[in-house]
């Protein structure tokens, strides 16, 4: 009986021992994740909609977590305050004008405030300082928008499948032109007859030249672009021998510049 009794109290010992152990590392993994062993500042900023933030949730900074959120209260009716517990060593790389925002985690995650980096030539925030916010995006008009799009494109459906349809059927003037026979026959002959017009423009341009009422004109315009031709071949040959001159003057400096050396 006596050597149960011992027994029963070593287990019991054991058993208490252990969930000591375990409630002082939930305690201090706790206190790690809520900054309760780390010396911290304070920060403050308002937002006129959280979007579903709450007490304890992440703070993030570059992506990297360096504090939680310490406090969410309602000042009016158009503004919610939100504290925060800040690392104190990363306080150095926030500044003045850091913004903070509500993202969250993935897609459809828990809600996290985000601090955006602030210039550079801004002064470093301080323990106790408010920051700017940027309001978050309701996933509810994110939806909703998606949704009107969404309507959009199935009533433009619908109406493109509507005028395919007629197109198909031979109405209206596109679905005869691809369905009537007729239509592109009367378009081939339109064709043919542009073409024969073109063709008798040409020959009446070159009986115009040999009238004797045009034949002038038709020369002084020959004798215009002939004098062109020739002022712009002219040109090219100037512009030729300068060339080569300038050519043989370099080569001869630089003879010159070699013979001196």
């Amino acid at each position: 009986m006596e050597a149960k009794t011992q027994n029963f109290k070593v287990r019991l010992g054991i058993f208490i021992a252990v969930g000591l152990v375990l409630f002082v590392l939930a305690i201090f993994i706790i206190g790690k994740q809520k900054n309760l062993f780390d010396p911290v500042i304070k920060l403050t900023t308002r937002f006129h909609n959280v979007g579903g933030l709450q007490v304890g949730s992440t703070v993030r900074f570059s992506g990297i977590n360096i504090g939680t959120v310490d406090n969410i209260r309602i000042i009016n009716d158009s503004t919610v305050k939100v504290d925060l517990l800040i690392k104190k060593d990363v306080q150095r790389f926030i500044r003045a004008d850091s913004e903070a925002g509500i993202g969250s985690e993935g897609i459809i995650g828990d809600k996290i405030l985000v601090l955006s980096q602030g210039s550079p030539t801004a002064k470093i925030a301080v323990d106790g300082q408010s920051i700017p916010s940027s309001e978050p995006v309701e996933t509810d008009a994110i939806m909703a928008s998606l949704q009107v799009t969404a309507d959009n494109a199935a009533v433009a459906t619908g109406e493109i499948t509507e005028i395919l349809q007629k197109v198909n059927s031979g109405k209206g003037t596109l679905g005869k032109l691809i369905q009537d026979p007729t239509m592109a026959n009367n378009i081939d002959k339109t064709i043919l007859n542009l073409r024969k017009s073109t063709k008798g423009l040409d020959e009446n341009m070159e009986a115009a030249k040999d009238n004797f009422l045009l034949r002038g004109y038709f020369k002084k315009k020959q004798k215009a672009a002939e004098k062109a031709k020739k002022e712009a071949e002219k040109k090219n040959e100037e512009a030729a021998e300068n060339a080569k001159e300038a050519a043989e003057k370099a080569q001869k400096e630089k003879e010159k510049a070699e013979n001196k050396k």
